[in-house]
């Protein structure tokens, strides 16, 4: 049975898409710590846990991961990006990208934030601009 990010990434579950090239995809947290907290994801690997990805998918993922990193910053004030790879809510490999302001932005134990619809249309929006500019 495919995850819900298999069945995201195939579009049959809609998502904030902010990046997409053949083997990866990216898109927002629907419950985000940070506006544009985004996630990472393999399209064709569905293992839960990252350091079981081939190696090439692992470098892949990271690559991409990075790519991401540089249109969020861009996209989204902020003075870091933060990165966090837990793997314990979806049983698929996902790198967490976090804009932060300071370390506790982080903590994944605080109160989840909500944005409307159209905040998180302009974000995606947003972060996918500058990824196509790179």
């Amino acid at each position: 049975m495919a995850t819900i990010f298999t069945m995201i990434a195939k579009g049959e579950i809609p998502s904030y898409k902010v990046a997409e090239n053949e083997e990866f995809y990216a898109f927002l947290d629907i419950n985000p710590l940070a506006k544009g907290h985004t996630l990472v994801i393999p399209k064709n690997v569905e293992d839960d846990y990252i350091f079981n990805l081939d190696p090439s998918v692992y470098e892949g993922l990271w690559a991409f991961a990075r790519k991401v990193a540089v249109a969020l910053k861009a996209a989204v004030p902020c003075k870091r990006i933060g990165v966090a790879v837990l793997g314990m809510e979806v049983p698929h490999t996902h790198i967490h990208l976090v804009p932060l302001q300071s370390e506790s932005d982080l903590d994944f134990k605080k109160e989840k934030l909500h944005f409307s619809e159209e905040e998180n249309k302009a974000v995606a929006q947003a972060i996918l601009n500058e990824y196509e500019k790179l």
